[in-house]
């Protein structure tokens, strides 16, 4: 069916566009800082202002393309990220690119929930873990390419080419969902609770503040301490919102399903593992191993084409096994971050980062494959849209934590604020890894298990009621 086509090639080319301007600016970081002249400690707003801007919409852009229409909330998305990387193309200071890299992430936080959505509603069931799997696979194409093609970029011509390369690949992906076949959320009432969409992005965006200027004003003073009970006010008005309304924004029930909750967590620590991983590793190839922008590059292929074929291999993950095998991506994911801080040489340094793009990449994945099949199809992008605030912002905050590793002066604290960050970063996969275990195999496992049979039609939510189908 071509609908189907089109709705797979846009999400991909989304996908690409996202991760593409995700890990491309990695190696670009220190020339961004000599052209704009930035400051220390803000080069990493770079990235984690759009993983953070893209984390703190995602939730109410998935439930309103449930809503409005994933197709048309789709093209939307793509526009809106085409028009902020000509944006991001012609910045002149650090200010206005980090202002035009919010808007890329309110685009992408359309495209990642909604196109997510899409797939669940029009492939088949038993076609829709390969389908998505293939578009983050794209996206991991995307990933591996992303770091080479930035530093090439920017050696040959300039950082900004980047992001002149975003804006033909976005009007060719709005213009390919424009014709994949619509679908939304036929079970409740088309009205939006605007209290929730207020109060659950301002809660994140808050978040975002306290992390981004918790260092300068001091993790114990007054402003700091205003800040985070705003974030706690913001979180508690969002969850009396949610039991009062009528047609919630999102349901409480969501967070009654165990596979769901534990997946997202999960992938939440991977997500952030991955992201610190690409964020660092070409970092310190430029720092520490003291190679070129494009020799960086070209040593990074490897791990980066590891990671690009998980997607694939996620999708191919068997349902019931899916929690265990995310279990063991983060335990072997804390032994290699770890590894990297101890390897005596480039090639050993190299070969433990592969293994990492290859288990990290599948366990982030995972999460976005596995998270859909053990809901109802017709709040899938509800459901993808809580999946991807939690992972994307965990992501941004562990980006914006480690300010000094994008230092372009470099030097000892900047080797050893990348240790650091590696090394925080093992600890969390490897306590995550923990709990996901203990989670599978404690007492009383008989409502813990991951994929109960209805999962095969997508159907596994508590909240589950076969009368309600989906408008294809």
């Amino acid at each position: 069916m071509p609908g189907l086509f089109f709705a797979l090639f846009a999400m991909s080319v989304g996908v690409f566009c996202i991760q593409l301007d995700a890990f491309a600016l990695n190696l670009a970081l220190p020339r961004i800082g000599q052209d704009l002249h930035a400051g220390e400690g803000d080069l990493q707003w770079t990235v984690s202002a759009y993983l953070l801007a893209t984390g703190t919409l995602m939730l109410g852009a998935g439930r309103l393309g449930d809503l409005f229409g994933r197709r048309r909330l789709l093209v939307v998305g793509l526009v809106v990220f085409g028009a902020a990387s000509l944006a991001c193309a012609v910045a002149t200071s650090l200010p206005m690119l980090v202002t035009a890299r919010v808007v890329q992430g309110a685009g992408a936080a359309l495209v990642m929930p909604v196109g997510l959505a899409l797939l669940t509603n029009t492939y088949p069931a038993g076609l829709r873990g390969p389908a998505t799997g293939w578009a983050l696979g794209v996206g991991g194409i995307a990933t591996a390419c992303g770091p080479f093609a930035g530093g090439m970029l920017t050696d040959a011509v300039s950082w900004r080419a980047v992001f002149w390369l975003n804006v033909p690949l976005a009007v060719l992906g709005a213009v390919c969902a424009s014709r994949a076949p619509e679908s939304r959320d036929t079970s409740g009432p088309r009205t939006v609770d605007r209290a929730a969409l207020l109060t659950g992005t301002a809660g994140p965006a808050a978040l975002a503040l306290l992390v981004d200027r918790g260092r300068r004003w001091g993790w114990l003073t007054d402003r700091t301490a205003v800040v985070l009970v705003l974030v706690v006010l913001l979180l508690m008005w969002f969850v009396r919102c949610e039991r009062r309304a009528a047609a919630p924004l999102v349901g409480l029930r969501l967070f009654r399903n165990g596979p769901y909750v534990a997946l997202t967590l999960a992938g939440a620590v991977a997500n952030t593992a991955t992201v610190m991983f690409l964020f660092v590793v070409p970092l310190s190839l430029q720092g520490p191993w003291h190679l070129s922008v494009a020799a960086a590059g070209i040593a990074f292929l490897a791990p980066a084409a590891a990671m690009a074929v998980a997607g694939p291999l996620a999708g191919r993950v068997a349902p019931r096994g899916a929690t265990a095998v995310m279990a063991a991506c983060l335990g072997i994911g804390a032994a290699v971050l770890a590894g990297l801080v101890w390897a005596p040489r480039l090639a050993v340094y190299l070969a433990v980062a592969t293994v990492g793009g290859a288990v990290l990449g599948m366990g982030n994945a995972l999460t976005l494959v596995t998270t859909q099949g053990v809901i109802r199809p017709e709040r899938a992008g509800e459901a993808s849209g809580v999946t991807k605030t939690v992972v994307t912002v965990a992501a941004g905050l562990g980006v914006g934590l480690t300010g000094s590793v994008a230092d372009p002066d470099g030097g000892a604290g900047a080797e050893s604020a990348t240790h650091t960050a590696l090394l925080a970063t093992a600890g969390g996969c490897l306590a995550a890894c923990l709990v996901v275990l203990l989670w599978l195999w404690g007492p009383d496992r008989s409502h813990r298990r991951p994929y109960p049979a209805a999962a095969r039609t997508g159907d596994a939510s508590p909240e589950h009621h076969p009368r309600r189908r989906t408008t294809r």
